[in-house]
């Protein structure tokens, strides 16, 4: 069944062609697609083009069907093209003339566009509470090894030293400025399209504003052009937001790969957290983080092929958009795979104790004593040259004393503050008012 069918059947290639994955990917959309009925029929009973008789009906019934998609239980039938069409084809099995009313006043243009925004508000909201999870555990990581010392590196060449305070700190922060671009991708995902109908309004008198409601969105798209115009691009600002995440998460990798290289030895990890080799029996892989490089990689590359798949289209909708899913879906999946697998890693990591008292590390504390000089009055270019030369005649010493006191720096990690930025950025989510008002409509 197809909404759009009149008389004529579709060649069997330019079927197939053109549904290509979307019924699979559609049943990610289910439960968005029957809450969006939920409200379009509660506005269309409000402005008298459904009875409360009607209403009530559609409303048992679509609720019926919501509880089958959370019980697993409901598929697209063979032949019935997507979402949309099965939810309907099932009303209309079910009330007859009735079902068939649903559709008043939207077209499958508006319908998608508002599925797809529901489902992206959910996911926005899945992905925020766990990298939100992770943020916490990389915090009380800071806090457990803030006296615990390791090389920083500039250039891959020894700098100064660090700690893992500041390291497992300095990517908790990270993830802070990685939810503020999740949060404008939310605000984008966050206004109602519903009501744009093919993407040039409808003759029906409408109420958008209830529809808004009703979802819980914060705002509509008001011009009905630019709601289509919406489609593709929430998707590519939210994948933007995906790559900083994975950006974030694939340099955290690299590090550790390197930090477990027996040439550094910093951290390790019980076995079981490790592979193998199948000749090598001393090997203990970091799969894991090269995997979340790799995945978060090319997470990364994401926005660039939503933008060259819609940046160029006209006004109005194009199938092109179709494709998006196939690339988004999948995404948004690896993505919190990432962080799970982080998360476990992260929970079970082991910190070396006294890595700087390995002589090699001692030019670490070049600058610490050069600084030493210049607060005992003497010129920094002259302390600068004192130290060089120590190190060129081999005569440099250091007791290995650090003292780092303002904010952000190893004795001082403001990690509290940290926390209040990531509190500060949560709070902007208005998750409770879209949560209270769907399940209001389910009631």
């Amino acid at each position: 069944m197809k909404l759009w069918q009149k008389n004529t059947e579709s060649l069997k290639e330019v079927e197939t062609f053109t549904v290509g994955k979307d019924r699979e990917l559609d049943m990610f959309l289910a439960p968005f697609d029957v809450l969006g009925s939920l409200a379009h029929i509660k506005m269309l009973n409000s402005v008298g083009l459904l009875t409360d008789q009607e209403l009530n009906e559609l409303q048992k019934a679509l609720k019926d069907i919501y509880k089958e998609i959370e019980k697993r239980n409901f598929t697209l039938e063979e032949g019935v093209e997507d979402i949309h069409s099965q939810v309907e084809f099932i009303l209309t099995k079910k009330l007859a003339e009735t079902g068939k009313k649903i559709h008043s006043a939207r077209s499958r243009n508006d319908q998608v566009i508002l599925d797809l925004k529901l489902f992206l508000r959910d996911e926005i909201e899945q992905l925020v509470h766990q990298v939100n999870d992770f943020f916490n555990l990389l915090i009380s990581k800071s806090e457990e090894f803030k006296n615990d010392l390791l090389p920083g590196y500039t250039h891959l060449q020894l700098a100064m030293p660090s700690s893992f305070g500041l390291w497992f700190g300095a990517y908790a922060e990270s993830l802070v400025d990685d939810l503020i671009t999740l949060h404008a991708s939310w605000e984008i995902a966050n206004k109602n399209p519903l009501g744009s109908a093919a993407g040039f309004g409808s003759s029906f008198p409408v109420d958008r504003k209830l529809t808004t409601k009703l979802l819980g969105f914060e705002e509509l798209n008001y011009n009905v052009v630019y709601a289509q115009m919406t489609r593709g691009k929430t998707e590519r600002i939210l994948a933007e937001a995906l790559a900083n995440i994975s950006c974030t998460l694939a340099r955290m990798s690299m590090d550790c790969c390197i930090f477990l290289n027996q040439n550094f030895g910093f951290i390790s990890f019980p076995d079981e957290l490790t592979t193998g080799s199948s000749i090598m029996p001393h090997k203990k892989n970091p799969d894991v983080f090269e995997l979340i490089r790799g995945h978060c990689n090319r997470i990364a590359a994401l926005p660039n092929e939503i933008m060259m798949m819609s940046a160029n289209l006209p006004s109005g909708y194009h199938r092109d958009f179709q494709l998006l899913k196939e690339h988004l879906f999948p995404a948004i999946k690896n993505l919190k795979d990432c962080i799970r697998m982080a998360t476990l890693m992260f929970e079970n990591i082991e910190v070396r104790k006294d890595i700087l008292n390995d002589e090699k590390y001692k030019y670490l504390f070049t600058v610490e004593e050069m600084n030493k000089l210049v607060l005992q009055g003497m010129p920094l270019r002259d302390a600068y040259k004192k130290i060089g030369s120590d190190v060129e005649n081999n005569s440099f010493k250091t007791d290995m004393r650090l003292n780092h006191t303002h904010e952000g720096s190893i004795g001082n990690l403001q990690n509290e503050q940290i926390k209040t930025m990531m509190d500060n950025v949560i709070s902007r989510f208005n998750f409770k008012k879209v949560n209270d008002a769907l399940q209001q409509l389910l009631q």
